[in-house]
């Protein structure tokens, strides 16, 4: 109870309103501090304190992103490499980093009549895999299933049929060395 509502009013829990008129009862937590949110006047002192730790959850402060952010940049880095080694061999780029429930599609181009379904590595030059060992039979069966999604939902809903000169996956790989420049290899047709 507010001793200064008391001295006021003569009654415990009464307080006066905005024409003077006296209110009986206890003041709600709006009236007393409109300015607080409900989460906040229910935590009372230093809620909102605990609360942004509380938040926080499992983020742990200075280390929570920079490795995903540095491969992020290197993946985008690396794939406008391949986009414009892919437009240098005379393709035209058609779609990037197309998503769909089961995976994403890096580069959709064209090369002439065939759509080209292209995936691209990027790896920092190290002794251990290069980018172009780094697709297996099973990313190769899932590029296949994406590619015949995005023939089916784009291609064939536009056009009305498929390319005339068939879907084609290719692999681009991307090195970046400690110095110099990037080296960018494009294969083929390789699944």
């Amino acid at each position: 109870m507010n001793t200064s509502e008391t001295r006021k009013s003569g009654r415990p829990g009464a307080s006066r309103g905005l024409a003077g008129q006296r209110k009986v009862g206890r003041a709600s937590a709006g009236e007393r501090n409109p300015g607080r949110s409900a989460g906040e006047r229910s935590a009372g002192r230093g809620g909102a304190a605990r609360r942004s730790a509380g938040q926080r959850g499992t983020q742990r402060p200075g280390r929570a992103s920079a490795p995903s952010c540095a491969k992020g940049a290197l993946g985008r880095y690396g794939e406008d490499l391949a986009a414009r080694r892919l437009r240098e061999a005379g393709m035209a780029i058609l779609e990037r980093n197309w998503r769909c429930a089961e995976g994403e599609i890096d580069i959709i181009a064209r090369d002439a009549d065939a759509v080209v379904i292209c995936e691209v590595k990027s790896r920092r030059a190290s002794p251990f895999q290069h980018p172009m060992e780094s697709l297996p039979p099973m990313k190769t069966a899932r590029l296949r299933r994406l590619a015949a999604r995005w023939l089916s939902e784009c291609w064939v809903a536009r056009y009305g049929r498929p390319p005339t000169g068939g879907v084609r996956i290719d692999l681009v790989g991307v090195v970046l060395p400690d110095r110099g420049a990037p080296v960018v290899q494009h294969v083929r047709g390789v699944g």
